[in-house]
């Protein structure tokens, strides 16, 4: 099956995406930049960084503003996703939910009124057994927290085993699904590059808020 991949630069999007590759053939990467911070459906830490991603992926991106207002941003999304359907001829979607039903449940409605597959690898997966599988082959580093129980050190940490036992030992979801942090892939499978970072800057809001922003990256 043709499929386009919805990615938002972090592990979750790009390791569903890496998991639907195996069965269906990528054709292209969607990646919505919401001009929200607090959207429903999309991240936006360094979401500038998926236009590397695809070069690395050498796949073209479909990449589309939105204001992120509720709801309305869900057709800006189905926008992307018909360009993507009448460009490159794509039969479904990828998407990296986990156990979000709101986000997972809105995509598959576009997708049906599109007439295409919603593809998600990652659904109800053992959060611990997919991070364990994640840190062997990807590259990923920590780009937002917000929860207690993170620290700021752990922005720009690469994710690891020592890391993961540190999230096992708060009362968070390992996975970070419910927001509690943002990460950043620098490499993996997929890439045909891998990205490095030259220049970033720590932003500390409060004592569980803080942000990664990559300043300047290049691929190598």
């Amino acid at each position: 099956m043709r499929a386009a991949a919805l990615v938002s630069g972090g592990k979750d999007s790009l390791f569903a995406a890496y998991k639907a590759g195996t069965e269906n053939k990528l054709v292209c990467i969607i990646a919505i930049k919401s001009l929200n911070p607090d959207s429903f459906m999309f991240h936006h830490v360094n979401i500038e960084l998926v236009k590397l991603q695809a070069k690395a992926m050498e796949l073209p991106l479909i990449f589309i503003e939105t204001k992120g207002k509720k709801e309305e941003e869900l057709k800006d999304l189905e926008n992307a996703i018909q360009i993507a359907k009448e460009k490159y001829k794509i039969q479904g979607i990828v998407s990296g939910a986990i156990a979000s039903n709101y986000q997972k449940t809105r995509i598959e409605n576009i997708c049906l009124m599109n007439n295409l597959d919603s593809i998600t690898p990652l659904w109800h997966i053992n959060a611990e057994r997919y991070m364990n599988e994640l840190i062997v082959d990807f590259n990923v580093i920590i780009a937002a927290i917000a929860a207690e129980g993170l620290s700021k050190d752990m922005l720009g940490q690469r994710i690891d085993l020592a890391l993961i036992e540190k999230l096992k030992k708060s009362s968070i979801h390992i996975a970070g699904e419910g927001g509690e942090y943002e990460s950043l892939v620098l490499n993996c499978p997929l890439f045909r590059k891998s990205i490095k970072i030259i220049e970033a800057e720590t932003k500390i809001e409060n004592d569980i808020t803080g942000k990664y922003i990559v300043k300047k990256a290049i691929l190598t």
